[in-house]
């Protein structure tokens, strides 16, 4: 599948906004990526196609970890805005016929992490904050920090998503804890 009926097969699967998000992603993540010498084609994949599971009801989520096996922990199990993530990177060999580990990767963990990240995954990860209509007053920050330090810029990530969960006040992923951890640990 080429690049372009990706793209207008998730145009039929996300509402506008979500669709348009998924495109700026995409350019950020290509950005990114470039200025890491990182692989562009996977990136511009892995950008657009990070919430290709986003748009479906909650119910259905849950289904689609039953079918694929994947492992729920007690706190995705009551955060269901946590799992869309796991189930895309399932989607993707099975809707979009991409079987690469690495993009695998890069859309299983785009919204809670994980310690250890390989570059597309940080990449995603940052870029799904950075794109540019994300408006938080701490994603300059990131947007400033991400190419002179990818790993501080996912410190700063990591940081003001924590303090965001507990101001909203839902359930953090202990994945989430642990990525920031393991990256402060680095910086020392």
């Amino acid at each position: 599948m080429t690049i372009e009926q990706m793209t207008e097969k998730l145009r039929n699967t996300l509402e506008e906004k979500r669709f348009n998000h998924s495109l700026n992603v995409m350019e950020e993540a290509v950005r990114i990526a470039n200025h890491y010498g990182a692989d562009v084609e996977k990136a511009r994949i892995a950008g657009l196609l990070h919430d290709c599971a986003k748009n479906y009801p909650k119910e259905e989520l849950y289904a689609m970890c039953d079918k694929f096996g994947i492992c729920l922990n007690e706190t995705a199990k009551k955060e269901a805005g946590l799992i869309h993530g796991f189930v895309g990177a399932y989607l993707l060999k099975e809707e979009y016929g991409i079987d690469d580990e690495e993009i695998f990767d890069a859309v299983y963990y785009h919204t809670i992490g994980k310690p250890d990240m390989p570059l597309l995954t940080k990449i995603i990860f940052i870029a799904d904050c950075t794109e540019p209509s994300r408006k938080a007053e701490w994603v300059d920050e990131i947007r400033n920090t991400v190419c002179e330090d990818i790993d501080k810029a996912l410190i700063i990530q990591l940081d003001n998503t924590i303090r965001s969960v507990l101001k909203k006040g839902t359930l953090l992923h202990t994945n989430t804890v642990d990525t920031r951890n393991f990256y402060i640990e680095q910086k020392r």
